[in-house]
């Protein structure tokens, strides 16, 4: 294990991935300048998307960056979500049944409605039709796709697409509706309190020991689920009292948005504009169904309407969780509803298979 660490560390091609983080921190800064949404992560993702997408080779360089190197910038969400468990947010869970169970609606719904997008609109076979439309479970689904013969290109981009329109809307949308940026372009900050030495152990502990008993005990999205539980466990025991400080949320946002961009990097024009045009009818669609079912919702629960929202956003856990933050409204909720939507999304898969795209072909 630690010799592939190592090969993987040498096969690093230093002067594409400066290039791509310097082209990311720039995006991010202006992002920032101008007051976007979440501006290190979104400023990030459209920087390094333009460069992929351009074919420029800027001083002879060759654009590239090795995604592997979030997994370990992730886990620093985990550890500034669980900052915010604390007693009275466990007894209001109890209250949470209503929208939880709205998720068996919800996630079939949604995939539902992606399939019929992507095989009438984009014209797709089956199997890469119902992958790539998931809402939910991005790499089990890409895994399952490839084992069942769908197009993996195609499935990749579908699957990217619809969490970074998702990342880019959502924000951006709430930004409208408020007449005001969210994220950190709000001035809000991640986090709050400051670390003592002793908690900056814990907190470090919490993230890696989260992690590797998360993925052995099979959580889903464990490099983030992990971290969240224990840190919770820190906050709620009273070892820790601070909580992350944003300028490490902020490294998180520039890696995970430059990791998001480069994906783009060698993807054809014919690709991309069908994908896209599934991508974006399916997440428009998506996003209304959330809206609706938040405007059922909300009443019932006496939480924000972002908060339930942003709980039925189909974008990633990591990402949704930082607006939610940057809102100051109810972090763990939203957060508890996408480990349960990634978890039903993946039951989903399994259960629809066959109804949707009849039974695997013979080799």
């Amino acid at each position: 294990m630690v010799d592939s660490f190592v090969q993987k560390l040498r096969d690093i091609e230093l002067p594409g991935a400066a290039l791509v983080l310097v082209t990311g921190a720039a995006g991010g800064a202006i992002a920032t300048l101008i007051g976007a949404p979440l501006p290190w992560m979104l400023g990030a993702l459209f920087a390094v998307a333009a460069l992929a997408l351009s074919g420029a080779r800027p001083f002879r360089i060759t654009p590239s960056y090795p995604i592997w190197t979030r997994n370990f910038f992730v886990p620093v969400i985990g550890l500034s979500i669980g900052s915010a468990f604390s007693p009275d947010v466990l007894v209001a869970a109890i209250d949470w049944w209503p929208s939880l169970l709205a998720l068996l609606i919800y996630v079939p719904l949604a995939h539902i409605m992606g399939f019929w997008a992507a095989t009438r609109l984009g014209g797709l076979d089956g199997p890469t039709a119902f992958y790539g439309t998931a809402p939910g479970g991005f790499i089990e689904a890409i895994m399952l796709g490839e084992e069942d013969g769908a197009d993996p290109a195609m499935l990749a981009v579908l699957q990217f697409l619809r969490l970074a329109l998702a990342i880019v809307l959502v924000p951006v949308g709430l930004s409208i509706l408020q007449g005001a940026a969210v994220g950190s372009a709000a001035g809000v900050m991640i986090g709050s309190g400051t670390l003592s030495p002793g908690e900056w152990g814990l907190m470090a502990a919490a993230a890696v020991v989260g992690v590797v008993a998360g993925r052995a005990m099979n959580l889903p999205a464990a490099i983030i689920t992990g971290p969240i539980l224990l840190s919770g466990a820190l906050h709620l025991l009273g070892w820790v009292t601070g909580a992350v400080p944003f300028w490490m949320v902020a490294i998180v946002q520039l890696i995970i948005g430059v990791t998001l961009g480069i994906r783009f990097l060698g993807r054809s024009a014919d690709v991309l504009w069908t994908a896209g045009r599934v991508a974006l009818v399916t997440a428009a669609a998506v996003l209304v169904l959330a809206g609706m079912i938040t405007a059922v919702l909300t009443p019932l629960l006496g939480l924000r309407w972002e908060a339930v929202y942003l709980a039925f956003a189909p974008g990633g856990l990591a990402e949704m969780t930082l607006v939610a933050v940057s809102l100051e409204t109810s972090v763990i909720f939203v957060s508890v509803h996408h480990v349960a939507r990634i978890m039903l999304a993946v039951y989903v898969l399994r259960f629809l298979r066959r109804r949707m795209i009849g039974p695997p072909s013979s080799p």
